[in-house]
């Protein structure tokens, strides 16, 4: 009898501690392989697991359309989108319209995003004024309904060159990194691609006979700025020098470019949430070995101003460290 009885203490012990050991896991949502989510996430979950020892799991998703639910309702611990989605989907508005996250927090600002619209080289586009002369028969990657913030990026794209969706031939994507293939697949010819993501050197290679991608140059004036902003406010128009380590930078570009930031949800534990921002701040270098868009990160631009509040555990490392902290 007490070798039975020691035996199913001993069962519960296991089942118990691989319970408490699971829940101590550090889920991290992401985008697919390929997307720049993903690739944030692959060099966080490693940072974390090497530096801090928190046992952290990447968990890539169909987009920031699937996840950011889950993060509201804890099912995930962490993810990443740009700031304007952070605003969309914590207030119900945007591609996130009725449907308020409002447990949603910001934690810290992983790098600036920048991005824009490609093209295959061969096309004679250059510039959205190029876009506009053409509209007509160009087809556009549309819908997005795994990463519905896409088509905002694209619709301001249009926006800032005086048209809209309409003006082009719609074909549907349901993610990221599908509406990035469709251009490489020649299904489309203009789509959003990431800087230095690895869809874009894919797609690049994809179309090497044909010159491989470029950047559509946007319109910097501030009529066209203005335009540009009703659909993506925390964005701006920058421009980027020619340089052949990024696919579709051939020559000067205006791209665009947005604070990609890391989220949580409020109830996750402050010394959770402290520790995760501790290790990000006093570990850029590392992170820009990993995934060199890292490199753009600066400690005293880890908290700007977004209009979602920041995690508890966030706020006390930026006092700890003297870092401004945004609204």
């Amino acid at each position: 009898m007490n070798r039975k009885i020691t035996t199913i203490l001993l069962l519960l012990s296991i089942m118990l501690f691989s319970s408490a050991a699971h829940a101590n896991v550090i889920g991290i949502a992401s985008g697919r392989q390929g997307s720049l989510g993903y690739n944030t996430g692959v060099a966080v979950t490693k940072i974390l697991n090497t530096q801090a020892k928190m046992v952290s799991r990447l968990q890539p998703m169909a987009g920031t359309a699937v996840y950011i639910p889950l993060i509201n309702r804890g099912e995930m611990d962490f993810g990443f989108c740009n700031a304007v989605e952070a605003k969309f989907s914590y207030s119900g508005t945007g591609n996130f319209e009725g449907q308020k996250n409002p447990n949603l927090r910001a934690v810290a600002l992983m790098f600036p995003l920048r991005t824009g619209l490609m093209v295959v080289a061969d096309s004679g586009i250059k510039t959205i004024a190029d876009v506009y002369t053409k509209r007509k028969s160009l087809r556009v990657s549309a819908e997005y309904t795994a990463s519905s913030i896409i088509k905002y990026y694209i619709a301001g794209a249009l926006a800032n060159g005086g048209m809209t969706y309409d003006d082009l031939i719609k074909v549907p994507v349901s993610s990221f990194v599908e509406g990035m293939m469709a251009l490489g697949e020649g299904k489309v010819d203009l789509t959003l691609i990431s800087l230095g993501s690895g869809a874009s050197h894919k797609v690049n290679t994809k179309l090497h006979s044909r010159g491989g991608i470029r950047y559509v140059s946007l319109d910097a004036s501030p009529e066209g700025v203005a335009r540009f902003k009703k659909y993506l406010p925390a964005a701006e128009i920058f421009r980027m020098e020619a340089n052949k380590a990024f696919p579709g930078l051939q020559e000067p570009a205006n791209i665009v470019k947005i604070p990609w930031m890391m989220m949580t949800y409020q109830d996750l534990s402050e010394e959770t949430v402290y520790k995760v921002t501790k290790t990000i701040a006093e570990n850029l270098e590392a992170l820009g070995k990993a995934f060199g868009a890292f490199k753009l990160a600066k400690l005293k631009d880890l908290a700007p101003e977004i209009q979602v509040p920041y995690h508890p555990g966030a706020l006390k490392y930026y006092k700890e460290a003297g870092v401004s902290v945004g609204k």
